[in-house]
Protein backbone atom coordinates (compact mmCIF):
# COMPACT_ATOMS: atom_id res chain seq x y z
CA UNK A 1 0.00 0.00 0.00
CA UNK A 2 2.98 2.29 0.54
CA UNK A 3 3.75 2.00 -2.84
CA UNK A 4 0.07 3.38 -4.29
CA UNK A 5 -0.11 5.91 -1.33
CA UNK A 6 3.47 7.39 -2.84
CA UNK A 7 1.82 7.85 -5.98
CA UNK A 8 -1.61 9.58 -4.96
CA UNK A 9 0.67 11.80 -3.45
CA UNK A 10 2.30 12.49 -6.12
CA UNK A 11 -0.95 12.92 -8.64
CA UNK A 12 -2.30 15.47 -5.67
CA UNK A 13 1.07 17.44 -5.73
CA UNK A 14 0.65 17.54 -9.49
CA UNK A 15 -2.71 18.39 -9.97
CA UNK A 16 -3.05 20.35 -6.59
CA UNK A 17 -6.20 17.87 -5.67
CA UNK A 18 -6.66 18.64 -2.53
CA UNK A 19 -6.60 21.48 0.14
CA UNK A 20 -7.16 22.28 3.83
CA UNK A 21 -10.35 22.47 4.83
CA UNK A 22 -11.69 19.94 2.05
CA UNK A 23 -14.40 18.04 2.60
CA UNK A 24 -14.43 14.60 0.44
CA UNK A 25 -16.70 11.97 -0.64
CA UNK A 26 -15.04 9.12 -2.09
CA UNK A 27 -17.19 7.29 -4.33
CA UNK A 28 -17.30 3.64 -3.24
CA UNK A 29 -18.77 1.10 -5.71
CA UNK A 30 -17.77 -1.50 -3.51
CA UNK A 31 -15.00 -2.60 -6.47
CA UNK A 32 -11.58 -3.13 -5.53
CA UNK A 33 -10.33 0.40 -7.35
CA UNK A 34 -12.73 2.05 -4.98
CA UNK A 35 -11.94 0.11 -1.75
CA UNK A 36 -7.93 0.47 -2.02
CA UNK A 37 -8.80 4.66 -3.17
CA UNK A 38 -10.73 4.75 0.27
CA UNK A 39 -7.93 2.75 2.14
CA UNK A 40 -5.19 4.32 0.90
CA UNK A 41 -6.77 8.24 1.65
CA UNK A 42 -7.50 7.50 5.07
CA UNK A 43 -3.71 6.24 5.82
CA UNK A 44 -2.28 9.18 3.77
CA UNK A 45 -4.78 11.48 5.94
CA UNK A 46 -2.42 10.80 8.60
CA UNK A 47 0.47 12.59 7.87
CA UNK A 48 -0.55 14.57 4.70
CA UNK A 49 0.53 18.51 4.78
CA UNK A 50 -3.39 19.43 4.06
CA UNK A 51 -5.62 18.70 6.72
CA UNK A 52 -8.94 17.47 5.19
CA UNK A 53 -12.48 15.18 6.27
CA UNK A 54 -13.28 11.73 4.21
CA UNK A 55 -16.41 10.16 4.07
CA UNK A 56 -17.27 7.58 1.90
CA UNK A 57 -20.59 6.93 -0.53
CA UNK A 58 -21.99 3.76 -1.59
CA UNK A 59 -24.83 4.03 -4.68
CA UNK A 60 -27.25 1.45 -3.89
CA UNK A 61 -28.31 0.63 -7.35
CA UNK A 62 -31.59 -1.79 -6.00
CA UNK A 63 -29.95 -5.02 -7.42
CA UNK A 64 -31.74 -7.40 -5.17
CA UNK A 65 -28.52 -10.29 -6.30
CA UNK A 66 -26.16 -7.60 -3.72
CA UNK A 67 -24.58 -9.57 -0.90
CA UNK A 68 -25.32 -7.75 1.97
CA UNK A 69 -22.73 -9.63 4.29
CA UNK A 70 -20.68 -8.28 1.33
CA UNK A 71 -22.05 -4.64 2.23
CA UNK A 72 -21.20 -5.01 5.81
CA UNK A 73 -17.91 -6.01 5.67
CA UNK A 74 -17.70 -2.67 3.61
CA UNK A 75 -19.52 -0.94 6.51
CA UNK A 76 -17.14 -2.13 9.60
CA UNK A 77 -14.13 -1.42 7.06
CA UNK A 78 -15.05 2.00 7.15
CA UNK A 79 -14.99 2.07 10.74
CA UNK A 80 -11.95 0.71 11.14
CA UNK A 81 -10.43 3.65 9.07
CA UNK A 82 -12.64 5.92 11.27
CA UNK A 83 -14.52 6.94 8.24
CA UNK A 84 -18.05 7.27 8.06
CA UNK A 85 -20.61 5.32 5.20
CA UNK A 86 -23.31 6.82 4.00
CA UNK A 87 -25.09 4.02 1.79
CA UNK A 88 -27.82 6.17 -0.67
CA UNK A 89 -30.21 3.90 -1.78
CA UNK A 90 -31.89 4.12 -5.93
CA UNK A 91 -33.77 2.74 -8.10
CA UNK A 92 -31.61 2.95 -10.92
CA UNK A 93 -31.35 -0.97 -11.72
CA UNK A 94 -35.41 -0.96 -12.28
CA UNK A 95 -34.86 2.27 -14.46
CA UNK A 96 -32.38 0.89 -16.49
CA UNK A 97 -33.64 -2.52 -17.32
CA UNK A 98 -37.23 -2.99 -15.91
CA UNK A 99 -38.63 -0.07 -17.13
CA UNK A 100 -36.35 1.38 -20.47
CA UNK A 101 -35.02 -2.09 -21.17
CA UNK A 102 -31.74 -0.65 -22.37
CA UNK A 103 -29.88 -2.80 -24.36
CA UNK A 104 -26.65 -0.70 -23.93
CA UNK A 105 -27.02 0.48 -20.57
CA UNK A 106 -23.72 1.48 -19.63
CA UNK A 107 -23.62 5.65 -20.76
CA UNK A 108 -27.02 6.07 -18.89
CA UNK A 109 -25.88 4.05 -16.28
CA UNK A 110 -22.78 5.66 -15.20
CA UNK A 111 -24.89 9.31 -15.45
CA UNK A 112 -27.33 8.32 -13.16
CA UNK A 113 -24.47 7.43 -10.38
CA UNK A 114 -22.69 9.94 -10.89
CA UNK A 115 -25.99 12.04 -10.48
CA UNK A 116 -26.80 10.22 -7.37
CA UNK A 117 -23.29 10.47 -5.91
CA UNK A 118 -23.04 14.11 -6.58
CA UNK A 119 -26.07 14.35 -5.14
CA UNK A 120 -25.69 12.75 -2.06
CA UNK A 121 -21.90 14.43 -1.75
CA UNK A 122 -23.62 17.91 -1.55
CA UNK A 123 -25.98 17.10 0.72
CA UNK A 124 -23.06 16.22 3.21
CA UNK A 125 -21.60 19.37 2.50
CA UNK A 126 -18.46 17.74 0.60
CA UNK A 127 -16.96 20.39 -2.12
CA UNK A 128 -15.08 17.55 -3.71
CA UNK A 129 -15.63 13.62 -5.05
CA UNK A 130 -12.49 11.64 -5.39
CA UNK A 131 -12.98 8.47 -7.90
CA UNK A 132 -11.00 5.54 -8.17
CA UNK A 133 -10.08 5.49 -11.62
CA UNK A 134 -6.14 4.24 -12.39
CA UNK A 135 -3.97 4.41 -14.78
CA UNK A 136 -5.10 1.46 -17.21
CA UNK A 137 -8.49 3.76 -16.73
CA UNK A 138 -6.80 6.29 -18.25
CA UNK A 139 -5.48 4.72 -21.27
CA UNK A 140 -8.95 2.40 -22.17
CA UNK A 141 -10.81 6.01 -21.52
CA UNK A 142 -8.22 7.34 -24.61
CA UNK A 143 -8.86 4.48 -26.83
CA UNK A 144 -12.74 3.95 -26.27
CA UNK A 145 -12.76 7.66 -27.28
CA UNK A 146 -10.19 6.71 -30.31
CA UNK A 147 -12.27 4.40 -31.95
CA UNK A 148 -15.77 4.95 -30.78
CA UNK A 149 -15.91 8.17 -31.04
CA UNK A 150 -13.25 9.80 -33.51
CA UNK A 151 -11.60 11.59 -30.70
CA UNK A 152 -8.67 12.27 -28.62
CA UNK A 153 -10.37 12.81 -25.49
CA UNK A 154 -9.61 11.11 -21.70
CA UNK A 155 -10.64 12.13 -18.24
CA UNK A 156 -9.08 14.90 -16.51
CA UNK A 157 -7.19 13.96 -13.31
CA UNK A 158 -9.15 17.13 -11.97
CA UNK A 159 -12.11 18.97 -12.84
CA UNK A 160 -14.21 21.14 -11.86
CA UNK A 161 -18.47 20.93 -12.12
CA UNK A 162 -19.84 24.19 -12.12
CA UNK A 163 -23.81 22.78 -11.51
CA UNK A 164 -22.96 21.49 -8.53
CA UNK A 165 -19.74 23.26 -7.60
CA UNK A 166 -17.95 20.19 -6.24
CA UNK A 167 -14.46 19.04 -7.61
CA UNK A 168 -13.98 15.96 -8.75
CA UNK A 169 -10.78 14.49 -8.41
CA UNK A 170 -8.97 11.14 -9.41
CA UNK A 171 -5.80 10.67 -6.96
CA UNK A 172 -4.92 6.86 -8.27
CA UNK A 173 -4.14 8.48 -12.11
CA UNK A 174 -0.55 7.11 -11.51
CA UNK A 175 -1.06 3.53 -9.85
CA UNK A 176 -1.53 0.79 -11.93
CA UNK A 177 -4.88 -1.98 -11.67
CA UNK A 178 -1.89 -4.64 -11.10
CA UNK A 179 -1.25 -3.19 -7.77
CA UNK A 180 -4.05 -2.31 -6.53
CA UNK A 181 -5.29 -6.19 -7.27
CA UNK A 182 -2.23 -7.12 -5.40
CA UNK A 183 -2.93 -4.80 -2.46
CA UNK A 184 -6.09 -5.45 -1.90
CA UNK A 185 -5.40 -9.53 -2.16
CA UNK A 186 -2.63 -8.52 0.35
CA UNK A 187 -4.64 -7.07 2.78
CA UNK A 188 -7.96 -8.61 2.52
CA UNK A 189 -10.01 -5.42 1.45
CA UNK A 190 -13.23 -5.89 1.49
CA UNK A 191 -15.09 -6.56 -2.13
CA UNK A 192 -19.27 -6.27 -2.99
CA UNK A 193 -19.54 -8.49 -5.81
CA UNK A 194 -21.39 -6.27 -8.64
CA UNK A 195 -24.47 -8.05 -9.65
CA UNK A 196 -24.84 -6.18 -13.22
CA UNK A 197 -25.58 -8.42 -15.89
CA UNK A 198 -23.39 -6.25 -18.17
CA UNK A 199 -20.51 -6.55 -15.82
CA UNK A 200 -17.59 -7.65 -18.05
CA UNK A 201 -19.52 -7.97 -21.13
CA UNK A 202 -18.91 -4.20 -22.24
CA UNK A 203 -16.59 -2.05 -24.68
CA UNK A 204 -14.20 -1.50 -21.69
CA UNK A 205 -13.93 -4.67 -21.10
CA UNK A 206 -13.07 -5.37 -24.59
CA UNK A 207 -10.48 -2.46 -24.64
CA UNK A 208 -9.01 -3.74 -21.62
CA UNK A 209 -8.37 -7.25 -23.71
CA UNK A 210 -7.13 -5.39 -26.69
CA UNK A 211 -4.46 -3.48 -24.66
CA UNK A 212 -3.38 -6.23 -22.69
CA UNK A 213 -2.76 -8.68 -26.41
CA UNK A 214 -1.07 -4.92 -27.91
CA UNK A 215 1.13 -4.93 -24.43
CA UNK A 216 1.93 -8.81 -25.30
CA UNK A 217 3.13 -8.55 -28.41
CA UNK A 218 4.61 -5.36 -27.53
CA UNK A 219 6.70 -4.90 -24.37
CA UNK A 220 6.33 -1.46 -22.50
CA UNK A 221 3.54 -0.46 -25.23
CA UNK A 222 0.95 0.13 -22.23
CA UNK A 223 3.44 2.34 -20.59
CA UNK A 224 4.55 4.41 -23.45
CA UNK A 225 0.62 4.85 -24.74
CA UNK A 226 -0.15 5.89 -20.86
CA UNK A 227 2.95 8.27 -21.09
CA UNK A 228 1.83 9.96 -24.39
CA UNK A 229 -1.69 10.87 -22.71
CA UNK A 230 0.55 12.59 -19.75
CA UNK A 231 2.85 14.30 -21.62
CA UNK A 232 1.02 17.21 -23.58
CA UNK A 233 4.34 18.57 -24.42
CA UNK A 234 4.39 15.72 -27.11
CA UNK A 235 1.36 16.34 -28.55
CA UNK A 236 1.84 16.75 -32.64
CA UNK A 237 -1.33 16.69 -33.92
CA UNK A 238 -2.92 18.10 -37.32
CA UNK A 239 -4.71 21.45 -37.27
CA UNK A 240 -6.33 23.34 -40.12
CA UNK A 241 -4.92 26.91 -41.49
CA UNK A 242 -7.39 29.69 -41.33
CA UNK A 243 -7.50 31.83 -44.89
Amino acid sequence: MQKIIGRIRKAIKDYNMIQDGDKIAVGVSGGKDSCALLTALAMYRKYSPEKFDIVAINIDMGFKETDQSEVQALAEHCRSLDVPLVIEHTDIADVIFEYRKEKSPCSLCSKMRRGALCNAAVKLGCNKIALGHHSNDVLETMMLSFIYESRLSCFMPKSYMSRTGVTIIRPLIYVEEGDIRGAVRRLGLPIVHNPCPQDKHTQREYMKQLIDRIDADIPHARDRMTKAIMSPEAYNLWDKVDE
